[in-house]
């Protein structure tokens, strides 16, 4: 395989771009599927998922030689700006409908849910019990909800 790539560090990047891309094209579908704005919103945290694994790019902020090596992290920041940029669109969608507060930034409140979803899976794996991570979401959307 190493035939392909100039070497391991090639072969990384080749790995990591592909899981982001991945994980993007999989949340796209839920944020441009059918439904209200918030529906759509809810869809990504809600959907199927082994919590006990993590998220296959998020994990990847912890592994040290790939935060040190500014061209492996810059698909996982990719990925992760990509994802808050398109929750913060429907959450501006969803305040222009009347579904969400138009006092809650878009970008903080984007920011909070990818941050409540990749800490679900954190204290989900020190508990060894994914419906932890399955709490933090709906407790995140909770208050999503009650800021209405």
């Amino acid at each position: 395989m190493y035939h392909h790539f100039r070497g391991k560090a090639d072969l990384a990047l080749a790995a990591i771009t592909r899981s982001a891309e991945e994980m993007r094209t999989g949340a796209e579908v839920m944020f441009s599927g059918p439904g209200t704005p918030v529906q759509r919103i809810t869809s990504y945290p809600h959907r199927e998922r082994d919590a006990l694994r993590g998220c296959p790019v998020g994990r990847l902020t912890q592994d040290p030689d790939v935060m040190a090596d500014p061209a492996l992290r810059r698909p996982v920041d990719e990925f992760f700006a990509w994802l808050r940029a398109r929750i913060a669109g429907l959450v501006t969608e969803a305040q222009a409908k009347g579904e969400l507060d138009n006092a809650l930034d878009p970008a903080a409140t984007a920011t909070a849910i990818v941050a409540v979803l990749q800490g679900g899976y954190v204290i989900a794996r020190a508990a060894d019990d994914a419906d932890v991570c399955g709490q933090a979401v709906d407790g995140a959307l909770g208050m999503l909800a009650s800021g209405h």
